[in-house]
Order: C-alpha cells, then structure tokens, then sequence
C-alpha cells in the first residue's frame, strides 16, 4: 500500500468520532429527567461571553491535535483516537442514566461574541453535561502530548494551553458546571492510561496487532 493510501485510510478512523457524536443529538433532551450540578462555586463564576471562541475552537483543535498525531506519532493517535471514542461512549451511558442540565443566562447585546453564544445555545440544548465531553476530550490530548515521543517544550505548551482555556471556556459561557469538568478530567485520565497501558503492536508473524498489558515491574527482593 502506497504512503498516501496508507494516510488516507488512517484519517479516515477520524470519522469514528463524527459518527458517534450523532447520537449526542438523540440523548440531548429532558425525557429522562433533569437534575441540575451547579453549586454556589459555579453561581459565582462570571459569563464571559468571549470564551466562546475556544469553545467553538475545540472542534477545529481535536482534529488538529489527531492529525499532527497521526504525521508525528502514530502509536500516540491510535490511543488517543480509541481513548476519546471510549469517553464519548461511557459519557452517553451516564447521559442516558443520569441526565443533567445547566441554566443560561439571558443574552444581551448584538455583538459578535453574543451571536456566537447564542448560535451555539441554539444548536446544542441544555443537557448532556455530566461529564463534559469537551474537557474529557481535552483532558486526553493533555495526557497524551505529556506521553507522546514528539513531546517538547512547544508542542506541549501549545496544546496543553489551548485546552485548558477550552476547559475554562465551558465553565465561562455556561455550558456546564465545576462537577461537570471533574468528573471529565478523571474520566478522561482514567480512560487514557487504561489505553496507554495496553500495547499495542505489530504481530511479526504477520497475522496483524497483538495486545498485551504493560504490568509495573516488581523489584527483586535480594
């Protein structure tokens, strides 16, 4: 297979992710009941309107984060791709048992910033916000820049920064709740190394992947 039939077909696994995020739509309602997360920490968290620029910007960022994966680390984008799907599903699990909503506030103004917010509380319904997918997305590429064997000083700034300003964005335009981001994170952390401890590598009979755990060593007792 040439390099860039190769490519192609390993992009293409991308699509995994946009074909289970139409089932978010199906489970983004209140049939189930609704109960709310939110605590005087998040009662007291401003909206600040302007963090809806890296809330929108985490579409374009996870795919760009997987793509540079996939030209620089290869090992690194199948976890993180199997990593993120894991998430996404176990997050629809709790959704579909434990629905949650978070209150909006009014929107005044006619700004840009304002239109954005109110295009994105348009398209994407109160609900669906324990845990959030996009910091559990986020929390992810963290760990895996922090693991990958491309990792340096920029690369890891660079996206290290740009999602946390996307954790903080879903707390900043009211898109979920302080609990709602924890239960991300130790979600997204757990489902990672849970991946990254299982190796995955080429059969050298030729017979395709084998998978094996990654036990810690036991030091000897002299």
């Amino acid at each position: 297979m040439s390099k860039f039939k190769e490519m192609s077909c390993q992009l293409l696994l991308l699509l995994s992710i946009c074909i289970i995020k139409i089932f978010y739509v199906m489970l983004n309602n209140p049939g189930r009941g609704a109960v709310s997360l939110v605590t005087d920490i998040d009662r007291n968290i401003p909206f600040l309107k302007g963090f809806i620029v890296p809330y929108i910007g985490w579409y374009f960022f996870v795919f760009a984060v997987l793509i540079y994966f996939c030209f620089k680390d290869r090992k690194m984008y199948h976890r993180s791709l199997i990593a993120i799907n894991l998430g996404i599903i176990l997050c629809y699990g709790v959704y579909i048992l434990f629905q949650t909503t978070v209150p909006r506030p009014v929107l005044a103004g006619d700004d840009i910033f304002t239109r954005l917010v109110a295009f994105i509380y348009s398209v994407d319904q109160p609900y669906n916000c324990f845990p959030s997918i996009h910091t559990l997305v986020s929390s992810v590429l963290i760990r895996a820049i922090n693991k990958s064997k491309i990792k340096n000083r920029r690369n890891t700034v660079v996206i290290t920064g740009m999602a946390v300003c996307i954790i903080l964005s879903t707390l900043f335009v009211k898109q979920h709740a302080v609990l709602d981001v924890i239960a991300a994170i130790l979600l997204g952390r757990t489902i990672f190394k849970l991946v990254y401890d299982f190796d995955f590598e080429r059969d050298g009979s030729g017979n395709g992947i084998s998978f094996c755990v990654r036990l810690p060593r036991l030091r000897k007792i002299q």
